[in-house]
């Protein structure tokens, strides 16, 4: 959950609660708005958020899905 990573966060990078409170709030919030003006946001080392569109499974035409239904993460390859 949010408070776990936000502790994570703060013994990996060596600083306070607060300052990674800060920094995951800051990451959340820019990734709500690229998703949400259709852009596609990528984290090296983690993977992909986008939107997804979605098809009519009769005709196969593109068919906008509200975007609180439709955020899709592809992590990235593993890598050995």
């Amino acid at each position: 959950n949010k408070s776990q990573l936000v502790e994570a966060v703060a013994l990996d990078a060596n600083i306070s609660k607060v300052d990674a409170r800060k920094a995951v709030d800051a990451i959340i919030r820019v990734t709500v708005h690229s998703l949400r003006q259709g852009e596609r946001l990528t984290l090296t080392g983690l993977g992909t958020f986008t939107r997804t569109l979605g098809r009519n499974p009769r005709t196969g035409a593109p068919v906008k899905i509200p975007p609180r239904k439709a955020i899709k993460f592809r992590p990235t390859a593993e890598v050995e």
